[in-house]
């Protein structure tokens, strides 16, 4: 069910910091910011030869990552994910095995323009995690 790594996403309290610590500090390629306003973030992409690293900063005070952030003020890994190519067949066969899907369990559409789904971070020990359809 599960392919590649598509990504790996950190939540951050200044996202301009962040993207220059990627760019200036460690040299890696970067997005420009985008703001995804269904998901209450905005992004930025740092692209690896194998992955991305996902860059997270709350877009408004009622985004999921404002309240990560409350708990981890200094940021931190909020969720890693995986490639699927069905999403609905992936969503149908977890949850048959007991997983969790967060909101309505229904696919939004994600920062690629492809539909993604979250799995309940307790189903997964402690690892929140996202399925992107390729």
């Amino acid at each position: 069910m599960l392919g590649r790594v598509n990504h790996v996403a950190i939540a951050v309290p200044d996202l301009a910091a962040a993207t220059a610590a990627y760019r200036d500090t460690l040299g890696a390629t970067v997005s420009a910011p985008q703001a995804l306003p269904e998901h209450g973030v905005t992004v930025v992409f740092v692209e690896l030869p194998n992955t991305k690293i996902e860059l997270l900063q709350p877009l408004g005070t009622e985004s999921p990552i404002a309240a990560f952030l409350d708990k981890n003020p200094s940021g931190g890994m909020h969720h890693i994910c995986y490639e699927v190519g069905d999403i609905l067949a992936a969503r149908d066969q977890l949850t048959q095995r007991g997983a969790r899907v967060l909101g309505s369990g229904e696919p939004k559409i994600g920062a690629h323009g492809k539909p993604v789904l979250f799995l309940h971070p307790k189903d997964f020990f402690g690892t929140l995690i996202e399925l992107e359809q390729v």
